[in-house]
């Protein structure tokens, strides 16, 4: 069937060059993502051939090693080892940072030294930790609480820009850290409602470059001169959101936009910010910004840059790109049927908002049915990129929209505020409305699914459990049923950045629960399908088994399925190949 043929088809992710113009990208060819070196003459080299999905990788500067990260069974403890390259074939990870209790994230590789962030000091709290490789001698330099989500060291490694979580719902506050006192510096207060992107130094240690939308509703390039404390705009665009990542020989930046779900590049003059040329990559895909594409990487001596592109017609690819505008894909795969292209409409809500939705017509004799794919996050965004479930659901001859409800991110900081806290179900009312409006692309309402995952299998729930007269069936992928439950079993570190979002539990508790699908589980009446990890960190299994014994007791069709290798979804191809063609059975069955 189309969708073994899409999940089958292999893609690649960039995540390091050296100072050789080696690459080191993601390949999941065997099934799951696995290290590959990519030689400048085109070769290819695996590094790592796990049972469980590599997680990221660094090659360390001047030498002939490689560090990995990797988890087990999806659990997201990521654990840290090396691999020395100097003999041929497949080396052998040697452990270096390993606590299969907590989590070690990679975040970068020096010259001799490492640095990663852990939350092994308390099970909640990231701390920055400096590791010297030759004698094993570790350094804590940033251990002051909260969640670290982004950490860029300076070229000359004087300083550490940390991205961190902050009060407000989908805010990150930015800290500059001086690696020889450990002195803290505020840079954004801790409760301002900032969102910020990509952070980027100049090749001198002077600056840096990020993406923010401080004092904006759209994000901006700005710059931070760390000598004279000073903020200034460099790119601004009131209708769209903007990221840049200079070149390290500080001739060129690339400049990526985003705009309703697609993310171009285009190659400017650091000098001046003038632009240059588009980078030369299709349109209608993401070539940054999306929690799958990684961000553009240079070469250290600014020759060429890796960039991961995909599309709905494109699997994730890398490219080498020059300046002179001589881009090569990387290990391109064609794709072996014919896919397309979204419609981009406007569904009007409940109190004149108008959401944004990616239209996926069949692309087979249609069914005359819908299935609404509905993302997680909350914050999170549906993007133009590869989706194989998408593309599918169109092969079978369903109608497919994709929506960007409130509270989804990319369509500016007020957009994405709609949804906080006492807000919560107004974006399950954006499903209604949404259900409303399919007569005028020619869908029948009463012929509608929703399909979710993580938030989205939250959106799922609510949607069958508040308006049950509305859908038909749902598939929820390790959706959150009760709102309570899941702060309360969620990790530890999740749980102080999840309340911020949707309320907390010793002051939110009521409307917590009277926002919960598992509160109105009585009225459900649209048969589900549940697909599970046991070793999720995020939602707990637990989430998943009392929907569906809830829904078993009143006899309303629902099935479960549970795999004791994956985490928050499905990392691995064979049980990808497992669970998704049952959902899609499901689908036809209760939407004939």
């Amino acid at each position: 069937m189309l969708l073994t043929t899409l999940f089958s088809v292999p893609t690649t992710l960039a995540l390091d060059i050296d100072d050789a113009g080696r690459m080191l990208v993601l390949y999941d060819g065997t099934g799951t993502r696995q290290v590959n070196a990519v030689a400048p003459d085109g070769t290819w080299r695996a590094l790592t051939d796990l049972g469980d999905t590599c997680r990221g990788a660094r090659f360390v500067l001047g030498s002939n090693l490689v560090v990995v990260e990797h988890d087990t069974g999806g659990d997201e403890r990521g654990q840290l080892s090396l691999l020395d390259l100097t003999d041929d074939g497949l080396p052998a990870l040697t452990p270096l940072v390993h606590d299969t209790e907590y989590i070690h994230h990679l975040v970068a590789a020096r010259a001799g030294r490492i640095l990663y962030t852990t939350n092994r000091r308390n099970g909640v709290d990231f701390d920055l930790v400096a590791r010297d490789l030759a004698s094993g001698t570790e350094t804590v330099l940033y251990d002051a609480g909260g969640w670290v989500m982004g950490v860029n060291p300076s070229p000359d490694d004087k300083w550490v820009v940390l991205s961190k979580a902050s009060s407000p719902a989908n805010s990150i506050q930015l800290l500059l850290v001086d690696t020889s006192s450990r002195s803290v510096t505020e840079l954004t207060p801790a409760d301002a409602h900032n969102d910020q992107g990509p952070v980027a130094w100049l090749p001198d240690s002077s600056a840096f470059l990020v993406s923010t939308d401080a004092d904006r509703d759209r994000k901006a390039v700005r710059r931070y001169d760390v000598a004279d404390a000073a903020w200034t705009d460099v790119l601004v665009d009131d209708a769209r959101d903007l990221a840049a990542w200079p070149s390290p020989d500080g001739i060129h930046q690339l400049v990526g936009v985003l705009e309703d779900g697609e993310v171009a590049l285009a190659l400017h003059r650091a000098e001046d910010g003038e632009l240059i040329a588009p980078v030369g990559l299709p349109a209608g895909g993401c070539a940054a910004l999306t929690m799958t594409t990684p961000d553009p990487i240079w070469s250290a001596d600014g020759a060429f840059a890796a960039i991961t592109y995909n599309s709905p017609v494109r699997p994730p690819t890398v490219y080498r790109y020059v300046p002179n505008g001589e881009l090569t894909a990387i290990g391109e795969v064609e794709v072996p049927v014919a896919l397309e292209h979204p419609e981009s409409l406007r569904v009007p809500s409940f109190d004149g908002e108008q959401v944004p939705v990616l239209v996926f017509r069949p692309t087979a004799p249609d069914l005359g049915s819908t299935v609404v794919h509905v993302h997680g996050g909350p914050e999170g965004a549906a993007m133009r990129i590869w989706s194989p479930i998408i593309s599918s659901l169109a092969g079978e001859g369903h109608t497919v929209v994709v929506p960007n409800v409130r509270g989804s991110a990319g369509y500016g900081k007020r957009w994405y505020s709609l949804d906080d806290r006492e807000l919560r179900l107004d974006s399950v009312r954006d499903l209604a409305a949404i259900n409303a409006w399919l007569p005028t692309i020619d869908a029948d309402p009463r012929r509608a699914a929703l399909w979710g995952g993580s938030y989205g299998g939250y959106m799922v729930l609510a949607g069958v459990a508040f308006q049950p007269e509305l859908w038909a069936v749902g598939v929820d992928i390790v959706g959150i049923a009760s709102l309570v439950t899941f702060l309360e079993n969620t990790s530890d570190y999740r749980r102080a950045m999840r309340e911020r979002e949707y309320g907390y539990l010793a002051t939110d508790r009521e409307f917590l629960e009277s926002a919960s699908p598992l509160s109105r589980v009585d009225d459900i009446r649209a048969p589900l399908f549940v697909i599970h990890g046991a070793n999720d960190p995020r939602v707990p299994l637990s989430e998943a088994e009392q929907i569906t014994e809830a829904l078993t007791r009143r006899g309303v069709p629902c099935e479960l399925l549970v795999y004791p290798d994956e985490g928050h979804g499905l990392a691995k191809l064979t049980n990808r190949l497992d669970a998704y063609p049952q959902a899609f059975s499901f689908l036809r069955d209760h939407l004939a």
